[in-house]
């Protein structure tokens, strides 16, 4: 198959699935090397933000998804009578960086990191879909823990988990804040574990 002939059919793909397309089902459906499905949708996506088109492709971790042009929204969002999303909380924005910066992390971790409940902060943005179940822990009680969804990262325009800032660590205090934080899960995980030996 011709170069410009795996281009249009993975436009194709991309077009008709709407939702993100793993990178591994782009080379299994086209019978291509991993290598070239990237390069492929590396010169697609060039060519969209060079011609400044209304679409873009997106890499969404291991996955791509054709999307509106984020200049355009507005306009989209008129057209098709789309209510503008409700802005986080900045409770919800803390939960949701202590998820993305330790994620897998349960309830409990969440909850101990942060000194109250986040049971409502956290189903609100699992309902919102920007964090996600990752499997259960291995310790008594089998708590649920959470991880970042792509929604999360086409939401904040990432394309991976590699592209989230750096933790705060230019003053002693945010250093300290972030020690603190990490010694805490360290902790916790390290009573779980224990739990789990001992048994009831």
């Amino acid at each position: 198959m011709a170069f410009s002939e795996i281009e249009a059919a993975v436009e194709s793909i991309l077009f008709a699935a709407g939702d993100p397309v793993g990178v591994e089902r782009l080379c299994l459906a086209l019978e291509i090397s991993r290598a070239d499905a990237d390069a492929v949708c590396r010169k697609i996506a060039d060519r969209y933000r060079y011609e400044r088109r209304g679409i873009r492709l997106v890499k969404l971790g291991t996955a791509y998804q054709l999307c509106s042009a984020p200049e355009h929204a507005d306009a989209v969002r008129k057209a098709l009578e789309a209510r503008r999303p409700a802005k986080l909380s900045q409770t919800a924005l803390e939960v949701l960086a202590i998820v993305a910066y330790f994620q897998p992390i349960t309830r409990a971790d969440i909850d101990q990191i942060r000194g109250v409940d986040s049971s409502y902060t956290v189903s609100m943005l699992a309902e919102r879909d920007l964090i996600e179940e990752a499997g259960r822990l291995a310790v008594p009680g089998r708590p649920i823990q959470y991880r970042t969804s792509q929604t999360f990262l086409r939401t904040f325009h990432l394309s991976g988990l590699e592209d989230l800032p750096d933790l705060p660590g230019v003053s002693a205090e945010e250093g300290q804040v972030t020690m603190d934080m990490e010694t805490r899960l360290a902790k916790l995980r390290t009573e779980q574990q224990e739990e789990e030996t001992v048994g009831p």
